[in-house]
């Protein structure tokens, strides 16, 4: 998926954004940071990494989602002293030796480095490594207006700070963490035939979730827990599932 790239600059750069998104920008001073914008209601917007720059921040943003998030961001701004801009750099990424310049993906190892100076990237095939890591993708696993941080693996996937103090959408988040048990969630199932990405899964009768992106026998599905169990189907695909976490 294409990438854009914004350059948020201005002296309150940092609290603007530490007051908004899903993760504590101190990890800035390691690298990469993955984070996300979410609804009051505590739903996902958009995800994104942001990059450390001197005297700026990168925003590296799935292309779909750009022109929303920069309006957002400009309707949060009121006074502070910011600016968000786009640039014209372009995103590489790769799991083989990282060029000089690169950084590496904060979500997981696996998931190797990504640069923003024109280094060329790699082939890697990155639809799989994702399924074998149970790494959503913006715009697939990932959905605006619908997906639930803590139900896509921000939390095992470093994208969300518990410690970090107040931002949008803090107080649901928070809440799902200490006061329920996740009942629906996204895991990795083991697939026979294909199915077109959205497709309902089906437990008997009942819906019991969505299947997504899949790769050498294995998918990513949102699954209902409770309802889970025994052969599943999502369309002509038959699924298992082990009960285990990603």
């Amino acid at each position: 998926m294409e990438r854009t790239v914004f350059r948020i600059t201005g002296a309150e750069r940092i609290g603007f954004l530490q007051n908004l998104v899903t993760n504590d920008l101190k990890g800035l001073e390691r690298g990469l940071v993955w984070a996300a914008l979410l609804t009051p209601q505590g739903k996902y917007l958009a995800d994104f990494f942001l990059v450390p720059e001197e005297e700026a921040l990168l925003l590296d943003v799935a292309t779909p989602l750009a022109a929303d998030l920069a309006k957002r961001l400009k309707m949060y701004r009121l006074r502070a002293d910011v600016a968000v801009e786009e640039t014209d750099l372009r995103v590489s990424r790769g799991t083989g030796p990282a060029p000089e310049g690169a950084l590496p993906d904060p979500r997981h190892p696996a998931m190797g480095w990504r640069a923003y100076n024109g280094a060329p990237g790699d082939d890697t095939e990155w639809d799989a490594l994702r399924v074998a890591h149970a790494v959503p993708e913006t715009g697939v696993e990932l959905v605006p207006g619908e997906s639930y941080p803590l139900e896509v693996g921000f939390e095992r996937l470093h994208g969300v700070d518990f410690r970090k103090g107040c931002y949008v959408g803090q107080e649901v988040t928070a809440r799902m963490k200490h006061k329920t048990e996740l009942k629906k969630g996204l895991v990795r199932v083991q697939i026979e035939g294909a199915a077109p990405v959205g497709t309902e899964i089906r437990a008997g009768e009942k819906v019991a979730g969505v299947i997504y992106t899949q790769a050498g026998g294995e998918a990513l599905a949102w699954l209902r827990f409770d309802r889970a169990s025994g052969p599943l189907q999502a369309g002509d695909a038959t699924l298992t599932w082990d009960g285990s976490a990603p």
